[in-house]
Order: C-alpha cells, then structure tokens, then sequence
C-alpha cells in the first residue's frame, strides 16, 4: 500500500520510524521490522544498530522468541493431525475387522439357535422318569 509506505516511512528507506523512548511499546509492526532489519547483521553491527534504537540484542531475542511462539502453533498443529489420521485409519480398519468376525459369529449363534429348535420340532426331547 504505498499510502502506508509514505506514513511509515518505509517508502524514503526509514524501515522502522519509530524510536520512541519505549521499545515494548513499539507496534508487533515496527518489531518485526527491527527484527528484520537486525537479522543479517553481525554482532558488531547487531550491537550499533541497538545503541541507536535505544534497544539491547536481548530484546530482539526476545521479540524473535514472541513471533516465533505466536506464529508457530498452526504449523505443528497440521503436522501432529498427519500421524493422528494415520493412526484413525488403522484403528478403524481393525475395528471393522472386528466388526465383521463378530458378524460371523452372530450369525453362526443365530444358525445353531434355529437348528436346535428345528431338531427340538423334529425329536421331542424325552424326559427320564
């Protein structure tokens, strides 16, 4: 949006315009443009670059820690539910293999049940007496 890059200052090569007193009262924008801003340089220039913003790498860190934290839960969340759905589809073949064994034997059950009436219809049972 080049109306945003003209009022932050990004457009005249001012990537981070704020340099207000307070560091954590910076906005998550202006953060993550010191983040990225402060992520190519080495420890000498990293040190320089803090000294001007009124910042101390430990802050960065801590930032980069924030942002990472805040952005990373979505990732693990669709690479635990691979291994979850693998595991659903397993149980559930095993359940309908189950499911199809017990069948046989119901309908096993069942096929003796009416045999043995059929056999009781056929030769009365005779009592001893």
């Amino acid at each position: 949006n080049p109306v945003y890059l003209a009022q932050t200052g990004i457009a005249q090569g001012v990537p981070v315009p704020e340099n207000s007193k307070d560091p954590q009262q910076w906005s998550a924008e202006t953060q993550f443009a010191v983040l990225v801003e402060a992520g190519l340089m080495n420890r000498q220039e990293l040190s320089e670059y803090c000294r001007k913003k009124g910042l101390c790498p430990q802050q960065l860190e801590q930032w980069k820690d924030e942002f990472i934290a805040a952005h990373s839960s979505f990732k693990p969340a669709r690479k635990s539910t691979a291994p979850s759905r693998s595991d659903d589809k397993k149980r559930i073949k095993k359940l309908e293999r189950a499911l199809v064994r017990k069948d046989k034997a119901l309908a096993e059950a069942e096929a003796l049940l009416v045999l043995s009436k059929k056999a009781a219809a056929i030769w009365p049972a005779q009592e001893d007496g």
